[in-house]
């Protein structure tokens, strides 16, 4: 119980039904000859720090692997990484010759969820990796974000917050994964309708190591100043309760809601849909909400 609670409520809902035959825990833990384990194919991190690395594998050669990984069994005696690639990179780095491991049956829709699931919940992970995770998760296992909010233990809103990082430019979302910017600068930079004007603030944020609240007051100016010059529906300047509102509503419809709002306060709210089957769920929930 310890082990589920400290992982969160997604993993544990994923191996709760192993009786259905989707996955199978295994008895005991399993010491396997790490030759006999090939990488996951869908690891969500394509990336590992080589510092942090060398100290996690300095530690596995003092004291050993306190957390076995997690494998699935694949042809004969070979073997599959579910979870723990980092622990696997740094066992091999520390020259160990077998590693601690669950062994358990999983269909690939499966493992990529359980590799995703697992990996959200890690404290060290950069924000544009969990990002990335939320996308796959709704984009390659078919989640709602209603389903990934449950799966993962996060508010629809927090999701969606994380979802809308990966629209900032490239040079953004580096800077998030090299930690040149917090997560909270990057949602006041979403704010900023032009990405140009996004990559200066940016580069404002680095060379004067801006506070979030700074920027955040940096950002209001000059969506304020844009205001002004023109006077169509695209230049509304967001105030917190409209951005939570949206987030709101883009939550509660699966899809980036948008408000056009001109300077006068008057505006709309767009619902974007990407197919007739997005509109045909989006007009299911208007009408049960006209139920009630």
């Amino acid at each position: 119980m310890a082990q589920k609670n400290a992982l969160g409520r997604g993993l544990g809902a994923l191996i709760e039904d192993a009786d259905k035959g989707n996955i199978a825990p295994a008895a005991a833990i399993n010491e396997i000859d790490i030759d006999k384990i090939e990488a996951n194919p869908f690891q969500p991190r394509k990336t590992f720090d080589e510092e942090s690395l060398r100290e996690l594998s300095s530690s596995i050669r003092e004291i050993g692997i306190i957390q076995p990984v997690t494998v699935r069994k694949i042809n004969g005696d070979a073997y599959q990484l579910i979870t723990g690639e980092r622990r696997f990179k740094a066992a091999i780095m520390a020259g160990l010759e077998s590693i601690p491991a669950y062994v358990r049956l999983a269909e690939d829709q499966n493992m990529l969820e359980m590799a995703l699931v697992e990996n959200i919940q890690r404290e060290d992970l950069d924000s544009i990796e969990v990002a990335i995770s939320y996308q796959r998760l709704i984009e390659e296992v078919k989640l709602t974000q209603e389903n990934l909010s449950e799966r993962v233990g996060k508010k629809r809103s927090t999701i969606a917050n994380y979802l809308r990082l990966l629209k900032l430019p490239a040079e953004l979302q580096l800077g998030i994964r090299d930690r040149l910017i917090s997560m909270g600068h990057a949602r006041a930079l979403v704010n900023v309708p032009d990405p140009n004007v996004q990559l200066e603030i940016f580069q404002k944020i680095i060379k004067d190591d801006l506070s979030v609240r700074r920027v955040e007051d940096l950002v209001r100016r000059t969506n304020n100043a844009r205001g002004p010059r023109e006077t169509n529906e695209k230049n509304s300047i967001p105030t917190s309760e409209y951005n939570e509102l949206k987030e709101q509503l883009s939550s509660f419809f699966n899809t980036e809601v948008d408000f056009r709002r001109n300077n006068k306060g008057s505006g709309r709210i767009v619902i974007p849909f990407a197919s007739d089957q997005d509109l045909e769920k989006i007009l299911t929930i208007l009408d049960r909400k006209s139920e009630k």
